[in-house]
């Protein structure tokens, strides 16, 4: 058939069944993403015949003779592959200066949504956009372009300044509104192979015999894969700096499947359709085995166990595993106490006591899942992938498949968001096993379905808090109990059980603190590593159990948090007096307190819907620390290029969290240019060195703080080159954006380059760690018989130290409230009987739509970092944390309902709205 795309005919022959969007991708459209196959997401979208439309949902054969316009050639004809064009359509223009993206993968669908609105739709955006996920920005930036708001610094007042302080776009900014940054799998490969997998339908079994005969004869397939060709070596899909921080549990392809949704086989074959086939061809024969689907069942004796020694130990068990005599289903446990708990109950003049539970929740980052694989000309192993962790997962893949690390090579395109879930080795592996074996270039990307059921989630955990308090509000006792799920396998379930059990209480002074947690295994979807890692479950908890001290009281609950935080000078301890390389490098939490409690007395934000509305206020805090610990290494490289410009190379990826801008301006502040003349490469395990990550906020404070010592050493070594040209002292030499002036002259910088190169390297070890705050408050309505909430006014305070572009951080702030607010309200993971993820579509999962997410208003405390580079903390997973006990908390200002499981569903508010208020009508003596 012919169709005309971005006013080019272009003759394509659709496949049974195919849609219009993966027809456009095969013909080099790439702008069209992929985010869920079935419309409710939006990223696919794009014109026909001038209306939008979710292409995903377009038969192919539908488009013929049909005019197509995708975001490539929104502001005119274009050719596929073809750049950002010179001048950009105005609503491209308007998401420009709003910075209305971040990871930028759901942009080019939200503006070919928003380009077709006409002014009457446009008065209702909630509803006009609701078929538009973002799941980075919160919507703020979104709103801005929409209304023309700008919030770019104004270019000429930029011109000659310190580019760190100022609101600059991302370097990438004019191809992601254009739709031509390269995202993971936007690369058209010669010769490409496809990969497919059959999952387990079952939580537990063994599988007996896998039948391939029919796979293999299936038309297009060119190999099967199944746990006879898998390497034998286990391994943990966590990624960590030291390895064995996670359980190596985990084999390639397993005989033994631990969840509904675990692989079985993959078949590698000529295209999707094909390999889909050849999945559907095998024939399985499954021993099933009882299953335990509850972190508190799995822990009692007899359970059934998700890693049994029968089937082959755990070769590594990881270090943070429990010892080996305790219970086979104890993932991790941690375990820790200062001073006398009963003694400070006893002392206590109030106490309060409380469980609270928080759920499964997904990332729901619109890029999924997704590996890319080759051999190269030197026959090295090429992977690239949509991964927060470049170098880790090269490591890995050279040790799980005997090879040489240099014979492997990991790289990223533009990563479509991560928070946590990208920290996880979980397509790359099967993506190089199938290269090796056939010798081809294979890709893998996960569907919806399978990012739901069968990668990671936020650890579900049961929460037990005891408190006790002098009348003045003075804590004299705290005690936690967390059990966590970890799912079937042990990736992160050390790490985020300690670190949930950590900053939630050493951010407040108390002298008698007890920590138990624990860790357990069951046959569901393994759970991993995401934003707040662990602490937003066990602030949740804790702040909501500090409210309630502070009403028992009679306190204000901003004045209860003043009179117990810590203080520079004070330890911050939670379960141990030993020594820590934890320090205040920079204090804001005063400043959030005050700046969240005048914001709200300011400003009580918009009237109640009516009468029958209950209104409120609530806050919680919440401190992290600003790196992980146990290590986080990065290293940069910069050079003078010949013509003047710097090429600055950095480990760490780009998927949303700005570190890409933020590395050019902290570069560009040393070396006196304009961040422009930086070319970057970044997440490539041949830039440089090492880099461990983009995980945990470091991309700033370690990879950032790598970026500045080789930036400072490169203008060290340019001042000494033109010092010897101008006949001035190297000190007397400053440079500028295009040429270095001392002794009265000046030497222009390509000049100084074509003296030979000049490059230098920098590296940062992560330690000391400083440490971050933040604060969230609101004022919201809640209609006690519907169980509905509204939000009247958010704001959050946030000490992130000296703010390197405060549009981006407010982003991330004004992103993170919103990824929150859904965990709070909406989002849960469902796990059926038969322990399947029962809800694993968009349209069963409840990320939050445009119309779903209120302003925030975001402050920043006025501090300075002396660890951080130039002053800068970490600000990406901090604001997450504090949001769901501020909206519980003030949800119980309005009713007088404590809410002690998240998410606060209508059926769940209307429950305990109803039972507080005939607790109160029986305590007046009314009932």
């Amino acid at each position: 058939m012919r169709l005309t795309v971005n006013g080019l005919a272009q003759d394509a022959a659709p496949r049974p069944g195919q849609c219009l969007r993966t027809l456009l991708r095969g013909l080099g459209w790439f702008g069209v993403k992929k985010g869920c196959d079935a419309g409710d997401c939006g990223a696919c979208t794009i014109h026909l015949d001038g209306e939008p439309v979710h292409a995903c949902l377009v038969p192919a054969f539908r488009a013929e003779g049909r005019a197509v316009t995708t975001i490539e050639g929104l502001a005119g004809p274009c050719e596929p592959g073809a750049a950002a064009p010179a001048e950009l359509h105005p609503v491209q223009d308007a998401v420009l200066a709003a910075q209305g993206f971040q990871c930028g993968f759901c942009t080019p669908g939200l503006i070919m949504t928003a380009c077709a609105l006409d002014q009457g739709r446009r008065r209702d955006l909630g509803d006009a956009l609701k078929g538009n996920l973002c799941r980075c920005t919160g919507y703020g930036a979104i709103r801005d372009a929409l209304d023309g708001t700008s919030r770019v610094a104004d270019a000429a007042a930029a011109s000659g300044t310190d580019p760190v302080g100022l609101s600059l776009p991302a370097t990438a900014a004019r191809a992601v509104v254009s739709g031509t940054a390269p995202f993971t799998l936007d690369l058209a490969v010669p010769g490409l192979l496809h990969l497919k997998v059959l999952r387990s339908p079952h939580a537990h079994a063994r599988i007996e015999r896998i039948e391939t005969a029919a796979a293999l004869a299936s038309p297009g397939v060119v190999a099967v894969l199944t746990h006879a060709d898998a390497p034998d070596g286990l391994f943990s899909t966590g990624r960590h700096e030291i390895p064995e921080d996670d359980a190596a549990d985990t084999r390639l392809l397993d005989r033994v499947v631990r969840f509904a949704g675990q692989r079985v086989a993959a078949v590698v074959a000529e295209s999707e359709a094909a390999a889909e086939a050849g999945c559907r061809a095998l024939e399985v024969t499954y021993a099933l085995r009882p299953a335990v689907l509850d972190p508190e069942a799995a822990l009692r004796p007899g359970a059934p166990l998700v890693h049994d020694p029968a089937d082959r130990p755990i070769a590594e068990a990881g270090i943070d595993a429990p010892p080996l005599h305790a219970h086979p289903n104890l993932a991790a446990e941690v375990h820790g106490a200062i001073g006398d708990v009963e003694a400070g109950f006893a002392e206590a003049h109030r106490t309060y006591e409380a469980t609270f539970r928080a759920q499964r929740v997904q990332h729901a980052h619109l890029e999924t899942h997704g590996a890319l694989g080759w051999l190269d000309e030197a026959g090295r192993l090429v992977i690239r992938s949509s991964t927060q962790v470049p170098f880790l997962t090269r490591d890995a893949l050279a040790s799980l498949l005997g090879l040489d690390r240099d014979r492997v090579r990991v790289l990223c395109g533009r990563v479509g968001g991560g928070f946590g879930g990208k920290q996880e080795m979980l397509t790359e592996d099967l993506v190089a096993l199938a290269v090796l074996r056939t010798g081809r270039p294979v890709r893998w990307d996960l569907t919806r379905a399978e990012q739901f059921a069968a990668t990671t989630t936020r650890h579900p955990m049961r929460v037990r808090v005891r408190l006790g308090a002098r009348a003045d509000g003075t804590l004299t006792a705290i005690v936690l109990d967390v059990l966590a799920n970890t799912g079937a396998y042990g990736n992160h379930a050390g790490g985020v059980i300690h670190h949930g059990c950590n900053e939630v209480i050493g951010v407040y002074r108390c002298p008698n603190k007890r920590v138990d947690g624990a860790s357990a295994y069951t046959h569901t979807v393994p759970a991993g590593a995401f934003r707040g890692y662990g602490l937003s479950q066990t602030i949740f908890a804790l702040e909501s159990a500090m409210d309630e001290l502070a009403r028992r009281l009679g306190l204000d609950p901003f004045e209860m948090r003043r009179r117990n935080v810590v203080r520079p000078g004070d330890p911050m301890v939670s379960t141990s007096l030993e020594p820590r390389d934890v320090e205040y490098g920079s204090y804001g939490l005063d400043q959030c307190l005050d700046l969240a409690a005048s914001a709200l007395r300011a400003d009580p934000g918009e009237a109640a819907p009516g009468p029958e509305w209950r209104t409120g206020t609530g806050m919680a805090l919440a401190m992290i620390d600003t790196v992980p610990p146990r290590g986080h290494r990065a290293e940069a490289r910069i050079r003078l290029e010949p013509d003047g410009r710097y090429g600055l190379a950095v480990g760490t990826a780009e998927f949303g969290n700005g570190t890409a801008t933020v590395h050019a301006q902290i570069a560009a502040s040393v070396l006196g240019t304009h961040p422009d003349r930086i070319r970057l490469h970044a997440a490539d395990t041949d830039a440089v060195a090492h880099d461990t990550g983009a995980y945990g906020s470091t991309g700033i404070v370690v990879a950032g703080q790598a970026t500045l010592r080789a930036a400072e050493a490169l203008a060290a070594a340019i001042r000494d080159r033109a010092a010897r040209r101008l006949g001035a002292a190297p000190a007397a030499c400053r440079l500028g954006p295009e040429a270095v002036a001392g002794g009265g002259a000046r030497v222009p910088l390509a000049e100084i380059a074509g003296g030979g190169a000049l490059e230098a390297r920098g590296s940062a070890d992560g330690t000391p760690r400083s440490v971050a705050f933040n604060v969230q408050a609101f004022r919201v309505a809640v209609h006690p018989t519907r169980g509905e909430v509204r939000i009247l006014k958010s704001v959050q305070a946030a000490d992130a130290g000296r703010v390197v572009n405060p549009m981006q951080c407010r982003g991330q702030i004004e992103g993170g409230v919103a990824q929150a607010l859904g965990a709070a309200l909406y989002e849960e993971v469902r796990i059926d009987a038969a322990g399947r993820v029962a809800n694993a579509s968009f349209r069963g999962y409840h990320v939050p739509a445009f119309g779903d997410v209120p302003p925030t208003e975001v402050l920043f405390a006025q501090t300075h970092d002396r660890i951080g580079p130039l002053g800068a903390k970490s600000m990406s997973e901090a604001p997450f944390n504090p949001v769901a006990p501020a909206l519980a908390n003030a949800i119980r200002d309005a009713t007088g309902a404590r809410l002690a499981a998240t998410p606060f569903a209508p059926d769940r508010i209307f429950r305990d709205v109803m039972a507080a208020l005939e607790a109160g009508e029986r305590a007046d003596g009314r009932a």
